[in-house]
């Protein structure tokens, strides 16, 4: 499905990520985990379109995407959660739930897939009318994801879902993102709490400084470095 070669982005005379090179399949939940600071961020960016690459190309479904605008990147299929979230507060749940849909012209599916959403995000149904500055953080988070759910992505990215969540909230959202894994939602995700992401993971890789340190299933990954004491501090949550 998707294909990065050789990618390098840069922000002014700083390269963030070199010769950065992964695949996710189709049906897949691949995971990027690293430190802060390694180019996992940057990364999706420049697959969205957010950051324009400097070298490297990008293919999704054997198409180049590589310096295309993130419209017409979406307009492909690839959705993309940031780390802040992207929601407008001023607006209603509902009103940036449609925004997730602009591209579409099936307003018949839209409606069936907005009620679809609403039986796994409740809470967005109670609160459609409520402005979306004042949910929580994690409904937030379930507003953002749920707004890009609703483009119908081929590939959703979501960049540190937990970030900012208690820890209650965290296991309702790696819990989520299973769940969407399993429904056959192919996810690209980065995330810094590495034990919980390994746990749902169909393939891993390590970033630091930029570049992909190891890569394969988790176990393999496991078996190349020690994530938590070389990479990630010592904790013993593996989580920075």
């Amino acid at each position: 499905m998707l294909k990065v070669e050789g990618l390098e982005s840069r922000y002014g005379p700083i390269i963030a990520v070199r010769a950065v090179s992964l695949e996710v399949r189709e049906g897949e939940l691949v995971a990027l985990i690293g430190a802060n600071g390694a180019g996992k961020s940057t990364t999706l960016n420049s697959i969205a379109g957010v950051v324009k690459p400097s070298r490297g190309r990008i293919l999704f479904f054997g198409e180049p995407i590589t310096g295309r605008t993130p419209e017409e990147i979406a307009r492909r299929g690839v959705a993309l959660v940031p780390e802040n979230r992207g929601i407008f507060p001023s607006l209603t749940v509902m009103e940036n739930l449609r925004l997730g849909a602009y591209l579409r012209r099936d307003s018949a599916v839209v409606q069936t897939d907005l009620d679809s959403l609403f039986e796994r995000f409740p809470i967005l149904a109670d609160r459609a009318n409520q402005r979306a500055g004042t949910l929580s953080g994690g409904e937030q988070q379930q507003l953002a994801i749920g707004r890009a759910l609703l483009s119908r992505p081929r590939l959703l990215m979501l960049d540190e879902p937990s970030l900012g969540l208690a820890p209650a909230l965290v296991d309702r959202m790696f819990h989520l993102i299973k769940q969407l894994s399993d429904d056959g939602v192919t996810v690209l995700l980065v995330e810094q709490n590495v034990t919980r992401t390994i746990e749902i993971a169909h393939r891993v890789y390590l970033m630091r400084t930029g570049r992909i340190e190891a890569g394969g299933t988790p176990d393999e990954v496991r078996t190349q470095v020690d994530i938590a004491g070389v990479y990630l501090g010592d904790r013993r949550d593996g989580a920075v």
